[in-house]
């Protein structure tokens, strides 16, 4: 649900300013890469506090070490690749990454909520 409304506020920003250029010509590889390994990190961080709560913490910390990790190789290898716009990259890679990581956060905190309920 997350991802369709960002997808809507894509859509919805070229038509609001048509004068400027916001997005990257590549946005969607970007937007779909960072979609892609934010639910990779997300499963893996759900089945290990499903698994083991007391270690739940410990996933959450290397999942989202080795996203950035993986951010960090794509940033390197879109940078070598795609010559120009450099502005406009990294405002919308930082963008796209703080929404991703902040919704992650926050799910994986509801869900260590519910298990310190139990």
């Amino acid at each position: 649900m997350f991802i369709g409304v960002l997808i809507g506020v894509v859509a919805v920003l070229p038509l609001v300013f048509s004068g400027l250029q916001l997005f990257v010509p590549n946005f969607w590889l970007v937007f779909g890469f960072l979609a892609g390994i934010t639910y990779i990190a997300y499963l893996l961080v759900d089945i290990g506090i499903k698994r083991d709560p007391e270690v739940g913490v410990m996933a959450i910390m290397g999942s989202i070490a080795i996203k950035m990790l993986f951010c960090m190789a794509f940033v390197l290898i879109y940078s070598i690749k795609v010559k120009g716009s450099g502005l406009i990259f990294m405002l919308n890679f930082f963008s796209l990454y703080l929404l991703f990581s902040a919704f992650e956060i926050y799910c994986l905190l509801r869900n260590l909520r519910h298990q310190n309920l139990k």
